[in-house]
């Protein structure tokens, strides 16, 4: 049942009245409460006075519940404005803002230029005349707003007679399709710095709370544009103090770099030339050529162990600028095209900024200089070992004798043992791989080249295992990166130094073929395959090798070991047959295999190795026959197999 149901008298009717006004009922609903109470024979007067009463205070009650919106809206706005620091997407948030706060279809904000204004930004406009547009300063809502400082609206502007109109205001009004426009100054302090302005494309009436509400909004903003302002001011400071400081900066650099090149061409030693970078860089400087050499050392630099030095300067090879290593060390190599001639290591005081890095490129740049110049640098003696290398490896050969004489020049005997020694990285690193072989073959007395995608080296030494080994462990600790070595046999003179070549490059195909990459191998290593991969196929140490303490046991005791060994494959590796093939007791056998189990490893009848041990007896018993011309025949039992 209804209010206007409930009625008995004029008290119950008063308390329908507040019950309608709690409720925020509508105007009809009280109009109807009244009627009901007339035709109920009531006292209408005195109901329609309260009810007056009820509608104003309702009235009142909408208008402070929509100034408390509207304060809301307010401060929000100012948190909003307080987030925004440029000064163009503040703009345009503000008159965002006023848009939505009232409603409005476009609202623009103006400031004053001369005796001119324009509109800086707007926000719901149609036409292309509004922003951007200068206009002049002694008409328009602007110019009163400015000379007032206070608000001025009118609901139809184009007819309004308060307004002093100018036909370029007028136009853009009339291309935008507004009618009603207010607008408030922009204040900052007592001064008026713009003008706000909200703009509808129909007649409307602001209200008194929506012209407060305009006039703070525009407080705020103009105080939030100059607090933009000043922001972007001392932006503008600091960027210029950072520019000033910048220039002062690269006329430091340049001089420096001018002193250096002048030291360069003028003559003075790497020294004092590298004085002028370590007065501004401080710290410990160190320049090193391509072999590792150190040629100047400036300040406190901690001696690192040769392989951290190399691995220093193999990682910055391929930068080409500076490059900070894990300890704090900036490597910069040095380059004249694809010629390396070493690397400059510098630990300054403090961490180096722009202008330090750029000062390292310039010291490492004047040192290159200086290098080409200079051949007491050694940077020719490094191409022409390379290019003896190259004549080495060469087909057709050189005359060997010419060869030796180059290599003597050198300080290289030829005819002493060599071994050549072939590295592929997986990756594309070959210019990493001649900086670590350029300061490995200086260090070793040897030579080194790039052929194809490896790096050669031709290493003194008789020892190619040792030889791989060491090789490998410099190479991956140095390049940080997989790696496969390989190397020859020994080579003892010019013209062996080709064969080795191949024959390294043959096991490093053999090796890859086999899936042994990332290791380190010899021929020798590989057993038979190393006989069948060389040019001299040297049998005796491969027997020996696979053989030789069965051989040395035979010869020293005269037992018959290796005659078992031959009869034990020959039946399957069944030592009763191979019993009866001897015409000795299996007991026998069975000691004589233990004994060769003692001599050569309790591996020896693994496939492996058991392939190995019999091609090492198949090429025993072919030397055997040929050293002795003629057949070989079936030998005795042995009387001294009690001691086998």
């Amino acid at each position: 049942m209804g209010v206007v149901d409930r009625l008995f008298d004029a008290d119950s009717t008063v308390l329908a009245l507040l019950e309608l006004l709690s409720n925020n009922a509508p105007q009809h609903e009280f109009d109807a409460l009244v009627a009901r109470a007339a035709d109920a024979g009531m006292d209408v007067a005195a109901l329609e006075h309260a009810r007056r009463l009820a509608l104003t205070i309702a009235d009142q009650l909408n208008r402070y519940r929509q100034r408390e919106a509207d304060f809301s809206a307010l401060v929000d706005t100012a948190r909003e404005f307080t987030v925004v620091a440029d000064v163009d997407s503040l703009l345009k948030m503000i008159t965002r803002r006023t848009r939505l706060l009232l409603g409005v279809d476009m609202a623009y904000i103006s400031f004053p230029d001369g005796d001119s204004i324009y509109i800086r930004t707007a926000d719901g406009h149609t036409s292309v005349l509004s922003v951007g547009l200068r206009l002049p300063g002694n008409g328009g809502l602007g110019n009163k707003v400015l000379a007032s400082s206070a608000p001025f609206w009118t609901a139809d502007y184009l007819n309004d007679d308060r307004i002093d109109h100018s036909p370029e205001i007028d136009e853009v009004v009339e291309a935008e399709g507004l009618r009603t426009i207010m607008a408030v100054p922009l204040f900052y302090g007592n001064k008026p710095s713009g003008a706000l302005y909200a703009g509808s494309r129909r007649v409307r009436r602001f209200t008194a709370d929506q012209v407060s509400l305009m006039s703070s909004l525009g407080d705020l903003a103009g105080v939030a544009i100059e607090r933009a302002r000043v922001q972007e001011h001392e932006q503008l400071r600091e960027r210029q103090s950072a520019a000033e400081t910048t220039a002062g900066a690269v006329r430091d650099f340049s001089r420096v770099h001018a002193r250096m090149l002048e030291l360069v061409i003028g003559g003075a030693d790497l020294k004092a030339v590298f004085a002028e970078a370590h007065q501004h860089l401080g710290g410990g400087l160190r320049l090193c050529a391509a072999n590792s050499d150190v040629l100047v050392a400036l300040g406190d630099l901690p001696c690192e162990d040769h392989e951290s030095l190399i691995g220093a300067m193999v990682q910055a090879q391929s930068a080409r600028e500076p490059v900070r290593q894990a300890s704090g060390l900036w490597t910069m190599p040095l380059y004249a095209g694809n010629r390396h001639f070493g690397a400059l290591l510098v630990r300054p005081e403090h961490e180096p900024g722009e202008f330090e890095l750029g000062l390292v490129q310039v010291a490492a740049h004047a040192a290159t200089a200086y290098l080409l110049l200079d051949d007491r640098a050694g940077a020719s003696e490094d191409q022409i070992r390379d290019e003896l290398l190259d004549d080495l490896l060469a087909q057709p050969q050189r005359p060997p004798q010419q060869l030796r004489k180059r290599a003597l020049r050198m300080g290289m005997d030829l005819t002493k043992p060599h071994v050549v020694v072939v590295a592929r990285p997986t990756e594309d690193a070959l210019g990493k791989i001649s900086v670590w072989a350029s300061s490995y073959s200086h260090r070793c007395g040897g030579l080194k080249t790039l052929h194809r995608d490896c790096a050669v080296l031709l290493i003194p030494g008789d020892d190619p295992d040792a030889a791989v080994r060491a090789v490998f462990d410099s190479a991956t600790a140095s390049l940080r990166q997989s790696i496969t070595v390989s190397a020859s046999s020994p080579v003892e003179d010019a013209a062996s130094v080709f064969h080795g070549h191949r024959e390294a490059v043959r096991c490093m195909e053999a090796m890859t073929a086999l899936g042994m990459t990332n290791r380190a191998s010899s021929a020798r290593q590989l057993g038979f395959l190393g006989i069948l991969l060389s040019d001299h196929h040297d049998v005796d140490a491969f027997v020996h090798s696979v053989l030789g303490p069965v051989l040395d046991y035979d010869q020293l005791r005269t037992t018959e070991l290796t005659r078992t060994l031959e009869a034990y494959f020959e039946e399957g590796s069944s030592p009763t047959y191979a019993a009866k093939k001897l015409h000795v007791h299996a007991n026998t056998v069975a000691r004589r295999l233990e004994r060769i189990t003692e001599l050569l490893g309790p591996e020896w009848q693994q496939p492996a190795q058991a392939l190995e041990v019999q091609l090492a007896l198949r090429l025993n018993r072919v030397r055997s026959v040929l050293d002795q011309g003629g057949h070989p025949g079936a030998p005795e039992a042995d009387p001294g197999d009690q001691l086998a």
